[in-house]
């Protein structure tokens, strides 16, 4: 059979579609790489008018409260005073089922926060894992349409769930983390939040250091069965909604412990394993978990379409002191999420309240389009510079600036010692008690079990047999067990 030619919309052929085009092996995306624009564009464009991923969510305003001094790392003024309070916004969701799906299924769910501050809006944007499935933007329309429903059938397929990630090794990691126990949070309230990947933060003195976000909850860590997830979808599908709605409103108000790990920018190079790599965590004896504060929800949106549905969060909206990192899926988010917002919301969606600044002042050129309602003040120019004293940048950089080498073109990360798509998952398997092994190993080869390829079955196979020999052995058994019967 001849091999078909991967094209990009205008029919010209592709020559990586697995590596984003960077400024050297290392450095950060760039935006010469039309086919990586052209895929994250169309498929930003995909559905009307819900999410394409995260369609399903919950939402619920609090504040953030300063509790340590971290100004030896970040000059963010809402972090910068012990005290210090700013008002938030955080948005809860499913990752894979669409906007009627039901709230108690295994999946990842969505962790994104909006802090008010005076300089702006910080939009931190992770989920309820410190780890993805891919580490490549480039890869990201593919996964989805791998886990949603199939064109033909309509339905999500095992047989296409398994097989991309049959031919994603880098997978590995995320699938221990999602069939494990902690696969289906038994609420909102008692889970985990992670910013997941790494982002810079600089002091006051030009010094940059790399960063991971913990948000540990206070109400302690609690999952479902997948038996228990079943029944509880049949009696309620909206279980996490009602659960977060009825705590706020009893005053029972959630919370959870803001941690940070903390690298200086110079220990990036040289790490054991690439640090901006997503499908890795940072073991806690390198970077010990240091306390930032605390994120306490306490209260509802008067209306769940007008808060939550048009909430737009986006990780290129940061404040002075906070910034990106060289991490190739962060980079690639930086442009999608505002992009996706724009199509679904309109480009004036930074206008709607649940989007808007509360302190800061917004003073900029941007003009008209679709339910403008900020339009500059009256005599206003509309464009930079101009001798109308009309606002002008500051020259203050957020963060400190990434180094970029080499020639550019399409590159596969920087090799480090560890670089590994299965080290980690095997870390965490050995890290699980018996019993937790147990509905891990149950968890998978109730899926894969259900693939018809005997190739997309092996090649998962070897995956779980890298990761761990005791691990990939009792998945081996579990999913003959299956077949057989």
């Amino acid at each position: 059979m001849t091999q078909r030619v991967l094209t990009t919309e205008s029919g010209a052929p592709v020559a990586d579609n697995q590596n984003s085009a960077t400024a050297g092996a290392g450095g950060p995306i760039l935006l010469q790489d039309g086919h990586l624009l052209e895929k994250l564009a169309r498929f930003n464009r995909e559905r009307i008018p819900e999410r394409v991923v995260h369609a399903r969510g919950s939402g619920a305003y609090g504040y953030f409260e300063v509790t340590d001094d971290v100004t030896g790392f970040t000059r963010a003024d809402f972090l910068s005073e012990v005290g210090r309070r700013t008002e938030t916004f955080i948005r809860f969701s499913t990752v894979a089922d669409s906007l009627g799906g039901a709230d108690a299924v295994r999946d990842p769910r969505g962790f994104a926060l909006k802090f008010y501050t005076n300089e702006g809006n910080y939009d931190l944007v992770g989920n309820n894992t410190p780890v993805f499935f891919i580490k490549d933007p480039i890869k990201f329309p593919d996964f989805i349409h791998s886990q949603k429903r199939d064109p033909f059938t309509g339905r999500q397929e095992p047989d296409n769930v398994w097989d991309f990630w049959a031919n994603s090794p880098e997978a590995t990691h995320q699938i221990t983390w999602l069939m494990g126990d902690r696969g289906i949070p038994a609420s909102y309230r008692h889970m985990h939040g992670f910013g997941s990947h790494t982002y810079q933060w600089t002091n006051a003195a030009g010094e940059a250091f790399f960063v991971k976000y913990h948000f540990k909850t206070n109400q302690g860590v609690r999952s479902l069965s997948a038996d228990q997830a079943a029944e509880i979808v049949g009696k309620d599908a909206n279980s996490h909604q009602t659960d977060l709605l009825q705590a706020i409103e009893r005053g029972v108000n959630p919370s959870w412990t803001l941690h940070v790990q903390v690298m200086p920018a110079a220990e990036a190079a040289d790490y054991r394993f690439n640090p901006f790599d997503v499908t890795k965590v940072w073991p806690h004896a390198d970077y010990p978990l240091q306390r930032v504060g605390r994120l306490v929800l306490d209260r509802n949106p008067d209306n769940v379409f007008a808060e939550v549905e048009q909430a737009a969060f986006s990780p290129n909206n940061f404040v002075p002191g906070i910034g990106p990192s060289p991490d190739k899926m962060l980079q690639g988010r930086l442009f999608a999420y505002a992009d996706a917002h724009r199509y679904r919301l309109g480009v004036n969606h930074t206008q709607l309240p649940v989007n808007a600044p509360r302190t800061a002042v917004v003073d900029n050129y941007g003009r008209d389009g679709l339910h403008a309602t900020r339009n500059g003040a009256r005599h206003d120019k509309n464009y930079e510079p101009n001798s109308y004293a009309g606002p002008a940048q500051t020259d203050a950089a957020y963060s400190a600036p990434l180094p970029v080498q080499g020639w550019t073109g399409t590159h596969e990360a920087p090799a480090h010692a560890k670089d590994d798509d299965f080290f980690q998952a095997g870390e965490l398997y050995r890290l699980m008690s018996d019993d937790e092994k147990g509905r891990l190993i149950a968890n998978i080869a109730g899926g894969l079990s259900q693939v018809t390829r005997d190739d997309v079955i092996e090649k998962n196979l070897a995956h779980f047999h890298a990761a761990d020999a005791e691990y990939g052995k009792r998945v081996e058994e579990a999913v003959r067990a299956l077949r057989e019967d």
